[in-house]
């Protein structure tokens, strides 16, 4: 095969996160949005010893009979919803056999595996949503919305979207109607120019506080007023909590803040999980899916059992959640976590809840761990997506704690810091799938490794 020749491949299977495999001639051939049983036509567009081949999908020759008709109009066009043409149980099974393929590659064996858990959710589980502002074509109308796939700079509306609920798409479509009133541009990345950058919209979806972030940069001096009493009246089901305006002036087309302003309300919501309570900032991380989160960190306590009187770490702790729910029954929790206003909040948690065992530091994990005077009964690991540190990870092995609770977002980095930690002498006790992403390739992995 060849860089930029067109070949036809049959798809036979799919690897993680969700792509199609391919093999022609004895080669693996990797294809994004194919399905198992496609006949395709793709153009090799990368060809290396460590990732193989991949191609980009041209068109598809012959189809499969399961797919199902998506539940959007716009899911070929949106990168929200990957899998909308799978029905849910298949999405499951894609799941599961795409991380149990992960396992068996890096020989991880001698565990019980325990299938996975579905969302509690299917539609309308997202409690966060980043929009941005744009147009569908060079100088057309206004829009507010996501990425068009293949197509970087074409932003299409999603005032439709079914993984959020009713109030989002309400917010949007009052802020997209708001601002296509105005003259007001939205920024270009690549002329560094505009103003409108992103609606970063979240929702407590126990306690139904909703907090509004608007995005932009400083290039104009805008009066907000308008907006605010016409977000304010909405007929909603949660209620504003708050209403901030985020100033990024940074080139990238990330969310970030140069400066916050609360327009109205508070700058956090207050969210009810497990009987605790957590306040959630604008920028700290926190599980997309509500009811889906709570299922998950009842599985972590789960495979803990009896924390009585134990020293509990959570490594990369982020609001310190999963410590928190563990720690009524543990001796003492200490909480790693890079990113600060993450930290405060969670000591902020910490007390809201009551909880006087709860230690947590400001750091890189890496680099904190090496200074921890305690010494840990249990660990529990919620890495991002790269996984464990090397560094944090050696450090792991070194405290020798008797058990090791391992929640993954990203299967591939799991099995690496899986073969390391065997290989330092930790067996798998079991492994159990959890979906918090509906139609979408992602999953959560959670493992109990013991010494």
């Amino acid at each position: 095969m060849r860089k930029r020749k067109e070949y036809e491949f049959l798809i036979e299977t799919t690897e993680f996160p969700g792509k199609g495999v391919a093999f022609y001639e004895g080669e693996k051939v990797t294809v994004k949005n194919t399905l198992p049983g496609q006949k395709v036509k793709a153009r090799v567009t990368k060809k290396s010893s460590q990732s193989g081949v991949q191609a980009k999908l041209i068109e598809v020759l012959e189809d499969v009979d399961y797919k199902i008709e998506p539940h959007c109009n716009i899911s070929h066009q949106c990168g929200g919803c990957s899998n909308a043409y799978l029905d849910y149980k298949t999405q499951l099974d894609f799941k599961v056999d795409q991380v149990k393929r992960l396992l068996d590659e890096g020989n991880i064996q001698g565990y019980e595996f325990l299938g996975i858990e579905e969302s509690p959710e299917v539609f309308e589980y997202r409690n966060k949503m980043e929009f941005t502002f744009g147009d569908m074509e060079k100088g057309g109308e206004l829009t507010l919305g996501m990425h068009v796939k293949n197509r970087s700079f074409s932003i299409i509306t999603v005032d439709n979207c079914k993984i959020v609920d009713g109030d989002f798409r309400k917010i949007l479509t009052a802020t997209l109607e708001h601002f296509r009133k105005t003259d007001l541009p939205y920024y270009k990345v690549m002329k560094h120019e505009g103003y409108l950058r992103n609606l970063v919209v979240r929702k407590a979806i126990n306690t139904g506080e909703i907090l509004v972030n608007l995005v932009t940069t400083t290039q104009v001096n805008y009066d907000l007023t308008k907006f605010i009493e016409e977000i304010t009246a909405l007929n909603l089901n949660g209620k504003i909590a708050g209403i901030i305006h985020t100033l990024n002036d940074s080139l990238s087309d990330v969310v970030q803040a140069d400066e916050v302003k609360t327009l109205y309300g508070r700058e956090y919501i207050i969210e009810d999980l497990l009987g605790l309570k957590f306040k959630i900032n604008p920028f700290a991380f926190f599980q997309t899916n509500t009811k889906g989160a709570e299922k998950l960190y009842s599985m972590v306590r789960d495979f803990m059992g009896n924390s009585d009187n134990k020293v509990v770490f959570d490594l990369y702790c982020g609001t310190g959640t999963i410590g928190q729910i563990v720690a009524p029954k543990a001796k003492k929790v200490v909480g790693i976590e890079l990113i600060e206003e993450a930290v405060e909040a969670a000591k902020e948690n910490a007390k809201l809840n009551n909880l006087e065992n709860c230690q947590f530091i400001a750091g890189d994990v890496a680099k904190v761990i090496q200074n921890v005077k305690d010494k840990p009964d249990i660990i529990i690991l919620d890495p991002p997506r790269a996984g464990v540190h090397p560094v944090a990870l050696d450090y792991v092995i070194k405290f020798n704690a008797k058990e090791i609770i391992y929640v993954s977002c990203n299967p591939k980095s799991l099995v690496t810091d899986l073969q390391v930690l065997t290989k330092a002498g930790y067996k798998i006790e079991k492994i159990k799938l959890k979906d918090m992403f509906p139609h979408t390739p992602h999953v959560e992995t959670v493992c109990r490794l013991y010494k």
